[in-house]
């Protein structure tokens, strides 16, 4: 019995990274790409429970049907990507809560749009936890990910520096974590 669990717990921790995978798409975070026609998964593209554009889409702006799950002081579940705040790289422009670019070094994150709230939480620290390795850092508020233009609603979207403390491989590129504010 004890053999068949160690042959089976490889096999279910792939089948879960891969169901993951699938669930949140590919977490290619960036600032631009084409507007998703179905905001926040409103209309045809809310039948399959999919967007037009990859979670983790990084953008500007809002839209009022953007809202992300409530948020829970013990801790809520997210899907964590991983996005490059420097200029040139993956994040695209500068972050949206001071206008400035991010060093891969900084412990920065990027919310969607519910959980940026306007940007009510621009430059605040919030506390993630990562469910792979029980880790918890905090990082700071600097940008939103906004969910109008295919970013999900529960994505934290995280500099490398974040993976990183949290013990994780940033090319993964998709991890479950929980957060709350600080």
């Amino acid at each position: 019995m004890a053999s068949t669990k160690k042959q089976l717990a490889p096999v279910l921790a792939v089948l879960v990274s891969l169901h993951l995978l699938v669930w949140c798409g590919v977490a290619a975070a960036r600032h631009h790409a084409e507007p998703d026609p179905a905001p926040c998964g409103s209309g045809a593209a809310a039948a399959d429970n999919s967007e037009s554009v990859p979670a983790g889409m990084h953008h500007k702006g809002g839209h009022p049907d953007c809202s992300s799950p409530a948020v829970s002081k013990r801790g809520t579940p997210a899907v964590m990507t991983v996005n490059g705040f420097q200029k040139g790289e993956s994040g695209g422009g500068p972050a949206a809560c001071d206008g400035h670019y991010h060093s891969d070094h900084d412990m920065v994150v990027a919310l969607s749009t519910g959980w940026y709230a306007g940007g009510r939480r621009c430059h605040k620290l919030i506390r993630i936890t990562s469910a792979r390795t029980g880790r918890t850092v905090e990082a700071k508020v600097v940008d939103e990910c906004d969910s109008a233009h295919g970013c999900r609603r529960n994505i934290v979207d995280t500099s490398p520096a974040v993976w990183k403390a949290l013990g994780l491989d940033t090319n993964v590129g998709v991890v479950p974590v929980t957060w709350s504010d600080v």
